[in-house]
């Protein structure tokens, strides 16, 4: 978790290369289609339940929280059929085996930066952002820029069912972006030149709150919890 409007004197020095920035199913019962009715799905993300809900109206989505081990038990305990968790993390904790489906970002778009690192440095620390730079990966770099820039423009807090997934592919940038709210899930998919990341995030958002005819996230009830700080979104 990353602010979205980073302090003065900071900068992101590097974005390493991705992980997998997609959400998994981790279940007892089988993928995200083969659930029963009635299924008992556990996760605290506002967005993966608002998505869920919107794949799946039949399941009995409800609040887990925890950290990945704990929740993953949930599943073993019988106290959920299945859980949902970012890939990334359970890759990073050794947890892959458990991946029951690698659920597909037309189903459930991950959250911005999912499956990212950011090394935040000094903006006038010149020896340590030269070591940092030959960490930088280009696509990485390009995804992630217009996935913030997408959640910035929204002006969306870390709660806000909001879904984005960059995708730098034969020199274009793609990213598609989503809003799960109580109408549905307004999503667009938007192609710009791998150099103007910032303005596809932005034009992403500003087609979105277009079509939900809002000025902003801000203060939307359905939309998740207050931000705490006007000149700081989260995530």
């Amino acid at each position: 978790d990353l602010a979205t409007t980073l302090p003065a004197g900071l900068v992101l020095g590097a974005i390493p290369e991705r992980e997998d920035p997609r959400d998994a199913l981790v279940s007892g019962a089988g993928g995200l289609r083969q659930l029963p009715a009635g299924s008992r799905v556990g996760t605290s993300s506002m967005r993966r339940q608002r998505f869920l809900a919107a794949f799946r109206s039949d399941l009995d989505i409800v609040d887990l929280r925890g950290n990945v081990p704990t929740r993953v038990a949930a599943v073993d305990e019988g106290r959920c059929d299945a859980v949902v968790l970012a890939v990334a993390g359970l890759r990073r904790l050794g947890l892959a085996a458990r991946i029951t489906e690698e659920l597909d970002p037309a189903v459930m778009l991950p959250a911005v930066a999912q499956g990212a690192l950011a090394l935040e440095v000094r903006e006038h620390d010149e020896v340590t952002r030269a070591l940092v730079a030959v960490l930088d990966d280009l696509a990485a770099r390009a995804e992630v820029t217009a996935e913030r820039a997408c959640l910035r423009r929204l002006e969306a807090g870390c709660q806000a069912p909001v879904g984005a997934l960059g995708r730098l592919q034969d020199g274009a940038l793609h990213l598609r972006a989503a809003v799960a709210s109580p109408q549905g899930v307004a999503t667009v998919h938007l192609t710009f030149p791998v150099e103007e990341a910032e303005a596809l995030g932005v034009r992403a958002a500003e087609n979105l709150l277009a079509g939900l005819g809002l000025p902003s996230l801000r203060g939307v009830a359905w939309a998740g919890r207050e931000l705490r700080d006007p000149e700081l979104p989260h995530r």
